[in-house]
């Protein structure tokens, strides 16, 4: 069996879980390539031997098969065109390539054959609508969606470990009367909610929001569907949650039957049993794989309605998760070469 050269650029919250993920995935990895841009020098473990994090220097992608980079956008634009000359595929967690027509936009669960079209660079797509979006596929399918109102209640992990200090920090100086301090985000997150992610755009909305509207038609191949996004921060320390109201061009049938269709989808679990309080919970979905489905519920305002409750771990599916299942279906498919 083939082994492969695996390079992760940047070891922030990020990469630090692809390379968790990575040690327990499927693929054949003979060697692993830990890099950053700054403060190299730790050692990390990685299927039981200890790799040295190095600084990005010329010629370091060379005989690297697989580059997934989980450092900024800048750092991408940079560095991902480096790696894809010097002979890598490059899978990029930023939003540097998402919207480039010539950059696959690719969630396994939904948009698989996209990978296939590679010029050596696959996006990764934003947490959110990852997450909206593993869900909604088997529902397009079969009934069109034509137009999702969604509201995003994120967690801080999305902006970064500061940002957990931050709230924790935040936290512990309220309950102890102290005026809390406030670096990270715009206004103190700590007990309160900013409706305000990424910087704000002529119109009002955030090119958070845009994103999920952008990304959606992209992956979905679908320049006709609406998206009417709303992205807030709240205090939660990891996993994030959105209210999903969808309408749909052909009759839904009952509830029952949406949810085995979604128990049956890839990457969906459903929790939902509103008579036993059972329902998805951010603080409940560390760790986890699946993004969780719960409070299913016809909406009666339109003819073809539905709403959820979708949570979902932003680190993991939104982020270091779906790049590995990348990898993985390049390597199973045979798709790697560009």
């Amino acid at each position: 069996m083939k082994e492969y050269k695996v390079a992760v650029v940047g070891m922030g919250a990020v990469g630090k879980e692809m390379v968790s993920i990575l040690e327990k995935s499927s693929l054949p990895i003979s060697e692993l390539v830990p890099l950053v841009r700054r403060n190299d020098g730790k050692i990390i473990e990685f299927r039981g031997k200890k790799y040295v994090v190095n600084r990005v220097t010329p010629g370091v992608f060379q005989g690297v098969d697989l580059v997934l980079m989980a450092a900024g956008g800048d750092a991408a634009l940079e560095l991902a065109p480096i790696a894809r000359q010097e002979g890598a595929v490059v899978i990029d967690n930023s939003s540097a390539f998402r919207m480039d027509p010539q950059v696959p936009l690719v969630i396994p669960e939904v948009n698989p054959e996209a990978a296939r079209e590679h010029r050596g660079i696959i996006a990764n797509p934003n947490c959110s609508t990852t997450q909206m979006l593993v869900p909604l596929k088997p529902l397009h399918d079969l009934f069109k969606i034509k137009r999702i109102v969604v509201s995003t209640y994120q967690a801080v992990s999305g902006t970064g470990r500061a940002a957990i200090e931050e709230l924790k920090q935040q936290a512990g100086a309220y309950v102890a009367g102290k005026e809390p301090e406030v670096k990270v985000y715009p206004h103190q997150i700590a007990f309160n909610v900013l409706p305000h992610i990424d910087s704000f755009l002529e119109d009002g909305y955030t090119k958070e929001e845009m994103k999920m509207v952008h990304e959606t038609r992209k992956i979905f191949q679908d320049e006709e569907i609406l998206v009417s996004p709303t992205a807030a921060r709240v205090p939660v320390l990891n996993c994030h949650s959105e209210s999903i109201n969808i309408e749909t061009e052909k009759p839904l049938p009952e509830i029952e039957q949406i949810k085995e269709i979604l128990a049956h989808a890839p990457g969906v679990k459903v929790v939902d049993d509103v008579q036993n309080k059972v329902y998805p919970l951010a603080l409940n979905c560390s760790g986890l794989d699946e993004v969780l489905v719960g409070r299913l519920r016809k909406d009666y305002t339109v003819p073809h309605g539905l709403n959820m409750w979708v949570v979902a771990d932003n680190l993991r599916k939104g982020a270091a998760l779906n790049a590995v299942q990348i990898a993985e279906l390049l390597v199973e498919k045979g798709w790697l070469k560009k």
